[in-house]
Order: structure tokens, then sequence, then C-alpha cells
């Protein structure tokens, strides 16, 4: 009896002393928790589950799927439009294509809605597993306008609600939109009954705020909430809330909105994270309410080439009204939750400074991006060669499919490597690696032959857009040895290198950034490094062969974040 009481006491003992631990885990979110172009994200949770999904405009596959199971660690697990039969972007500014999906959960389906915003206009796509594959899209052509999110009520109703035009398409001012509501059958996909405007213009009409964008809607504690992007998507960018006791309305706005904004703060802080809002609300494994949202993060000034990133920050409810970042006007690049941290098996590093190296072998990773759509017959993997790309005719320049796979510029300082093989035959042929923001603003370090001699050259897209200009070239000895081609960021300057042996040789170093920058390039996504063979509209058999690329950063602004 004595030893079955001590054992109980110390199984006893075992269990508090364990759950005390569990109580006390802590993670650390660490922002952005998508780094580089993935903007406009919306999160959903099926049971301890969370899917994410973000903007791609032209670029192929469209709209990544994201799986985490706490909110910090993100594993790309696969993409919406991944079949060229379901929407291609071919003729299409990389810069436009899709805008702004929304990714929900109902009855055992996964539902996104999105906007082709040049053809198919909004429309709706589903699966059974988020992984996919996902159905072809089904167009709503009654819902005009863009951002489209669906909303499953209590009574199993369901409502898409989107950013459309004026009342009666009179803009009082540029930027002047509307939020507005059909009802909408889940199974058919067909909007039920007549549309109903929701919010007009904004928060308060009579200060003209322009473009309310993004909303969702959710219901707690009896109540709707009605919340959307405000102010546009760059320094103004805000996130309002309004809330009513019907779906319908009226939706009455939050005195103290906005909710969420990084404007007014002042220009000078360390390490600024600007431009935020486009939020979604979820509720993390603790229980607590989070806004997953896009922020930037400038080098200086507007001035940013990783594009609009994913960011977390928790949310308190005061009154029955959501407040984002409470504690602290400033976005913070880490919080402490306290809740268990899962870490994903064999998913690639998004958060704070990482590095990774990619090969070719079987498969390519399904964050690797191609322009407008994709030509399987251009490009081949294995163990030996790595990955071969056809030279096309088509160029980066253009708006077609050129032979180009890029991967996401994620920090403002960074270096991305690669190892080709590959012996041009004229000088109309060219690959290499290029760092892009949009067809007529990127840099290229690549291989060719000048005079029938073999050089490295590096181009910048010339000024009238249907051209390069030669900023620096140098030769090479051998022309059959594989070369290694490097671009490092730092900040508002890349430098580019080459190697043929165990050191580095400079091509130009100091080379000014901003000019691929959002703020000086317009649009909406961010850069890549983009692994490009072209034969510059000449017909050839010739093909070009990546060994790996590399990818390492080191962003300062990370170093005083706990991993």
């Amino acid at each position: 009896m004595k030893i079955r009481h001590f054992k109980a006491i110390l199984y006893l003992s075992v269990g508090l002393f364990t759950g005390q631990c569990a109580l006390a885990q802590t993670t650390t979110l660490v922002n952005p928790i998508l780094t580089g172009f993935y903007p406009d994200p919306s999160v959903v949770q099926v049971g301890a589950e969370y899917y994410l999904v973000n903007s791609t405009f032209s670029y192929f596959p469209g709209i990544p799927v994201f799986h985490s199971k706490d909110l910090k660690n993100w594993k790309q697990i696969g993409n919406v439009i991944s079949r060229p039969s379901q929407m291609d972007f071919m003729g299409e500014k990389l810069t436009r294509g899709l805008f702004a999906p929304a990714i929900s959960y109902h009855n055992g389906t996964y539902y996104v809605t999105c906007t082709d915003i040049d053809h198919d206009g909004n429309f709706v796509v589903t699966a059974k597993d988020p992984a996919g594959p996902w159905s072809n899209p089904v167009r709503v052509p009654q819902v005009h306008g863009i951002d489209p999110s669906l909303y499953f009520d209590d009574d199993k109703k369901a409502y898409i609600v989107y950013n459309s035009d004026a009342p009666e398409r009179k803009p009082l001012y540029s930027g002047h939109r509307t939020i507005r509501i059909y009802e909408i059958d889940p199974v058919k996909l067909k909007v039920i009954g007549e549309e109903k405007q929701l919010v007009n213009g904004g928060v308060d009409l009579s200060k003209k705020p322009v473009w309310i964008e993004a909303p969702h809607i959710m219901k707690r504690n009896g109540w709707y909430y009605l919340y959307a992007a405000e102010g546009g998507t760059s320094v103004n960018h805000t996130e309002v809330v309004f809330r009513s006791k019907s779906v319908w309305g009226p939706y009455l706005p939050y005195e103290n909105n906005p909710i969420l904004t990084q404007k007014g703060l002042p220009d000078n802080r360390k390490d600024p994270i600007t431009s935020a809002g486009h939020a979604q609300f979820v509720n993390g494994p603790d229980g607590k309410t989070y806004a997953i949202f896009l922020a930037v993060r400038p080098y200086e000034g507007n001035f940013y080439n990783t594009g609009r990133e994913t960011f977390i920050a928790p949310v308190e409810w005061k009154d029955d009204w959501p407040i984002i970042n409470p504690s602290s006007r400033e976005i913070k690049y880490d919080y402490l939750v306290k809740y268990k941290e899962v870490k994903q098996k064999d998913a690639l590093p998004q958060a704070g400074n990482f590095e990774y190296t990619l090969t070719f072998e079987k498969t390519l990773d399904p964050a690797l991006l191609f322009m407008r759509t994709i030509d399987s017959s251009s490009f081949s993997l294995s163990k030996l060669s790595g990955l071969t790309m056809k030279l096309k005719p088509e160029t980066i320049l253009e708006m077609g499919n050129p032979s180009f796979i890029g991967k996401r510029q994620q920090h403002l300082y960074c270096t991305t490597e690669v190892e080709i093989a590959f012996s041009a035959k004229s000088e109309h042929e060219k690959a290499g690696l290029t760092i892009f923001q949009d067809e007529s603003h990127f840099y290229f370090i690549g291989k060719s032959v000048e005079k029938g001699k073999p050089v490295i050259q590096l181009y910048k897209s010339g000024a009238n857009k249907k051209s390069m200009e030669l900023l620096s070239q140098v030769p090479l000895a051998d022309a059959s040895k594989p070369v290694k081609l490097r671009i490092t960021a730092n900040g508002d300057m890349y430098s580019f290198y080459f190697s043929t042996a165990s050191s580095w040789e400079l091509i130009k170093d100091k080379v000014d950034a901003k000019f691929l920058s959002t703020q000086v390039a317009g649009g909406f996504i961010g850069c890549m490094f983009g692994m490009y063979a072209t034969s510059s509209g000449e017909q050839t058999s010739n093909s070009a062969s990546f060994k790996y690329l590399k990818y390492s950063s080191k962003d300062p602004m990370f170093k005083a974040v706990a991993k």
C-alpha cells in the first residue's frame, strides 16, 4: 500500500509538472511571417489547421496555399491555379492578373474567391483538399468589382461581399468605392436575390475616404463585423471596422477607426514597417484573436523591392470592438505568445534570416514562378544536369511566356547564386540570372558571346521598354566550363559577380536598386531572382542548365529577433 501510495503521489507530481510546463510554453511569432512578395493574405482555420493564400497577379502557378498549425511556421502545400486549363495570363502585364484571393471553408469544402482583373472578373474555385487539385474557376458575373470574400452564417446561408463602384457608378471623387453583398448558393455558386450596398465610401463619406476594399464578415457575440482596408495599399493604408445586428446591415463604423495603420508615425523610426492593412482575423491555438495582414519594409522612405509581405499581430476586443496591435502604434517584428510552436517538416524557411539551396533533381519547389503560364516542354529536370531550360525567342521585356523561372527576393539584404552550364552559339543567345521587378525594370547578368568570344554581360532594361542597355562586359577564358553567377542585394544597391573557379569576380557594384522599387516601377508585385534563357527573337535548339539556386539573407532588423 505504501509503494502504491508513493507511486500515486509521484504520478500526480509528474502530471502537475508536465501541465505547468505546457502552460508555460511560449512561442515567438516573427514578422513578416511570409517574407517577400506575399501580398493580400487571407486565412482560414479548420480545426487545428490553418491555411493561407496570397495574390500572385500574372505569375503562374497562381495563388499559393500555405499550411500551419501555429501561425508561425508555414509550409507551401500547393497552388490554386496550377493548370493552364484553369487560367492563364498571356498578354497581360505582370502586375495585372489575379487580385486579392480569399479562402474559406464550409461543410467539407474549401473555397477560394478571387478577381481576374482584366478578363474573367470575379470567380470561385473549390477543393476537398486545400493542397489541391482545385476546380476550374466558376465565374460570378453579377459581382462587379474586386476582392470578393465568402461568409457562411449560422443558418447555413452564404454571402459574397466585395468592393464595387460608387452608387449608380457616379463617384463623388477619385477612389470613391462601395462595399456590397449578395446571398450566394454555395453549391451552385450562383447569386440569389438582389445586391445590397453595405458601405458607401468608407468610415466617413464627408472626409472623402478612398479605396474601401478587401472586405470580410465575421460574427461574434451576436454582432456581425464587416472589416475592410481603406486608404489605398500604400503609405495611407488602414484597416477599419463596422458592425451590425444583421448580416444585411445597417453597419455602423467604430468611433476609434482605424483599427490598424502605420501612417502618421515618425518617418525616421528605426527599421520601419509601413503600409499596413488588408487584414483578416483568425483565432490562434490559444483561443485568442490574431490579424493576418499585409505591410512593407522600406529601406528608405517608401522604397522597397521585396513587395508587400504577410504580417501578424494580436487583436484585443474592447467593448465588443476589435483593436489590432493594441499595445503600441508600431507593428513589432516579434510577438511572444503562450502556446506551443509546431514546426513544419521539409518546409522552406519563411521568416527571419535564413538560407537554403534548391536543387532540381525531380520536382520544382511550388514557390517557383513562371510568367503567365507554364510550358512544360520548355524545361526538364535531372540529377545529372539539374534544371535544363530551352532558350525561347520570347524575352522578359514582352508579355508572353519566356524561359524564366523565378524565386522571390525575400529580404532587403540577401544573396542569390546559381551555377549555369551554357555555351552561346550567337550574340542573340543569352542565359543567366535576373533580378526582375517588371517588364521594364530589371537587371540581367548572363553568359553570351561577343564577336564569337565568350563573355559575361550585365544588362539593365532599356529606356524604350523594348531593349536592354549593356552596363558592363568581361571576357571569359573558357566557354566550356560552368559559370557561377551571383546577385547581392544591399538595400538600395545591387552588386553582380561571376566565378569560374573558387573566387568571385565583381562585374559591377553599387547598381541602383531604387530603379526596381515599387516606388519607381509602380504596380503591386515584388522583385524576383529569375533563371532566364533567351534567344532574343531568334529560333534555336540550344539550352542552358542550372545546377542549383542558393539563397541567403542578412537583414539587420532580424538580428535581435528571437528565433
